[in-house]
């Protein structure tokens, strides 16, 4: 890695990005040669690589163990600005339990839509079941025009549609990270491949960064990757020419 790159911060999406998308979220596995080179990568950028997903934090840990970087879970909800730092999280980012109740129920209507609870918020997802998409979305929207969608919003991605206890998302995610030691003064690099990761694309040109997507050419994007394979590779290939 040259000098220039080791004054980068990397800011990596997971589902989509680092990992294809399978038919759960818990049936997704991380190579052990990507772990391998993250943990080399963090090391090289002294420490300015951060995972930033949808995912909770919790989730981000088990996936990679026993890899404990820094991350960003739940949209921006949850953080930690190191490895060994404490998981922060905004006040009240979480559903209520009638909120929950309500939109479990919903699922439960659409036979082949699983509800996944992230705590900050509850993801439906529809690949299972993709003729149930435009009813789902229509559901939802209704939901949240009610009294009882108060303070919620709807994030759509690929094949799923999530709810939303709070107002963060990615962008503010890397945001925060860069006000911080080891990431702050260096060039953000972001890697992202849904809709839910273009506000973070958006910032980069912002902030003289570069953002690259996945699978097209998103909004904000400089370049795209074909698949998350090709993600994984040139993470691989970049930490064997600095072996080399």
């Amino acid at each position: 890695m040259s000098e220039r790159d080791a004054r980068c911060a990397l800011f990596l999406d997971v589902d989509g990005t680092l990992l294809d998308i399978v038919e759960t979220p818990d049936a997704v596995r991380v190579p052990d040669d990507l772990r391998a080179a993250l943990q080399s990568l963090h090391r090289q950028l002294d420490g300015a690589l951060a995972l930033v997903s949808g995912r909770p934090l919790a989730q981000l840990d088990d996936l990679f163990a026993p890899l404990r970087l820094p991350a960003s879970g739940g949209h921006g909800a949850q953080w930690r600005l190191a490895g060994g730092q404490p998981l922060q999280q905004l006040p009240a980012a979480h559903l209520s339990a009638p909120q929950r109740d309500q939109l479990l129920a919903l699922a439960r209507r659409h036979p082949g839509v699983l509800a996944e609870d992230k705590g900050s918020s509850l993801a439906l997802h529809y690949r299972a079941a993709p003729e149930a998409g435009p009813a789902l979305e229509a559901a939802l929207e209704r939901l949240l025009r009610g009294p009882e969608g108060a303070g919620l919003r709807l994030l759509p991605g690929k094949m799923v549609f999530e709810v939303l206890a709070h107002a963060s998302d990615k962008a503010q995610a890397i945001r925060r990270f860069l006000g911080e030691p080891p990431f702050a003064g260096r060039r953000p690099l972001f890697i992202g491949d849904d809709h839910t990761d273009e506000p973070a694309l958006a910032l980069m040109p912002q902030l003289h960064g570069l953002g690259l997507s996945v699978g097209r050419l998103a909004p904000g994007a400089r370049a795209a990757f074909d698949h998350p394979r090709a993600v994984r590779e040139t993470l691989i290939q970049a930490t064997r020419r600095t072996q080399a």
